[in-house]
């Protein structure tokens, strides 16, 4: 496998036309969807559009039109979104799977973040807390803080004990969240030496119990929900999906949104293309993972986002259209392996790396095969949709007589992969000279 990281590769194509995201209007599609007409992309759209475009994108490349649309006082609207922001009450009979929901919405009905917790009547008036979410770009911004502060209002209120399993981190600096908010290690209520290794349950309790002796009911309390996890895990699995399919919902209207022009004249730009193919890759890939979630049977499927017929057809376009005028810069790898590469390859590498062949996976030839497709057809992003992966990510290059493969990583996973390689040499040492059978 053949991995380089090199910096400032690509850039953005320069869009002829520019326009304002507040002046956009949808026109006649060839789909059976409904779109009402003087659609506007929200703030979590654009903060959407944004992820889709690249990682890079918030520290540079505002020259693109695209990008002076979506970051347009953009930090500004997140936070005047973060202080306008409100918490919804307590509706019971709104229950979302058993699940009671805390949501923080911002003035204009954008979801910032929000909070799961499950009722337990035995041994105690109870309630657990199943997960805490707060919006990528609305992090530390003191929203966790909030709804925290608003659940245990609510335990003081219904005088009702508050459990949760802190699967934070130690090293993370939200670690302490919980303690500045009253909760304590479920051991100083039934001593040490009775949870299992790797527990992590915390308690809270309001003043009613309070100097009484819960260690018995905490206990059996914490029996219960170690009994019932994984039917809990079930159904917070099933709120996940179904909050995450709206989500991809959201996304791919906003495209059909931005590129409204486009798709009708049926002229897509290499941009439209790259940016409908970045959602697919990332439609697909969730799909693949939800299918190993416990409790997950396929009733809230992915099938309900069908791409148009234009979509589907275009080609597909997994890097950005245009590269940067300064010259790509060498990150890591092995730096003997990079100068061995084609000089096209240095000065233009997504462009050249993407014209390789596709790497001839077994499930890849076996799919070409069942449709009489060769393997230097271009490739639609409909086709994506129907193989389940991207197979332009892994690509094949012969150098010096020896096979490789080059694999498309994003710039976050760099530093896992510089400590997986770490790991590797190091147990290369350890376990030399021992074969597996």
């Amino acid at each position: 496998m053949l991995r380089f990281f090199f910096n400032n590769i690509d850039n953005l194509e320069k869009s002829k036309n520019s326009f304002s995201l507040n002046e956009i209007r949808l026109g006649n599609m060839s789909t059976n969807r409904i779109i009402s007409s003087n659609k506007r992309i929200g703030l979590n759209e654009r903060l959407g559009l944004i992820s889709l475009i690249d990682e890079g994108m918030r520290l540079g490349s505002a020259g693109c039109p695209i990008i002076a649309d979506l970051f347009n006082d953009l930090w500004d609207l997140v936070n005047a979104t973060v202080s306008g922001s409100k918490i919804n009450t307590l509706k019971p009979e709104e229950s979302k799977n058993g699940f009671r929901v805390f949501e923080i919405k911002s003035e204009t009905g954008e979801n910032l973040g929000s909070l799961n917790m499950l009722y337990l009547k035995k041994p105690i008036p109870c309630y657990y807390l199943v997960y805490v979410e707060v919006a990528a770009p609305f992090r530390r911004k003191g929203l966790g803080n909030r709804i925290l502060e608003f659940f245990r209002d609510i335990l003081v209120k219904k005088s009702a004990v508050g459990i949760l399993d802190n699967i934070i981190p130690e090293d993370d600096s939200s670690y302490s969240i919980y303690f500045k908010q009253g909760w304590e290690p479920v051991e100083a209520i039934i001593g040490d030496g009775i949870m299992d290794p790797g527990d992590n349950y915390m308690i809270y309790l309001p003043p009613r119990f309070q100097g009484k002796d819960l260690s018995g009911s905490v206990l059996k309390l914490v029996y219960h929900l170690k009994r019932k996890r994984s039917a809990i895990d079930m159904r917070d699995n099933q709120v996940m999906v179904q909050r995450t399919i709206a989500e991809f919902k959201g996304l791919h209207l906003a495209l059909l949104t931005y590129f409204e022009s486009e798709i009708r004249i049926k002229e897509p730009a290499p941009f439209m293309r790259f940016m409908f193919t970045r959602f697919v890759t990332k439609l697909i890939a969730f799909r693949r993972r939800i299918g190993d979630l416990i409790g997950y049977t396929g009733g809230d499927s992915l099938e309900q986002i069908v791409l148009a017929p234009e979509i589907a057809a275009l080609p597909v376009q997994s890097y950005s259209p245009d590269e940067l005028a300064s010259k790509p810069s060498f990150v890591s790898g092995d730096r003997e392996l990079y100068l061995c590469l084609p000089r096209t390859i240095k000065t233009h590498p997504a462009r050249s790396i993407e014209s390789l062949p596709n790497y001839n996976r077994p499930s890849f030839v076996n799919w070409l095969k069942e449709r009489g497709i060769a393997a230097k057809d271009t490739l639609t992003i409909g086709d994506l949709m129907d193989l389940g992966f991207d197979p332009t990510r892994l690509k094949e290059i012969t150098i010096n007589h020896e096979d490789f493969i080059f694999e498309r990583i994003q710039a976050r996973q760099l530093p896992a992969l510089e400590k997986k390689k770490e790991i590797l040499e190091r147990l290369t040492s350890e376990v030399r000279g021992i074969k597996a059978r």
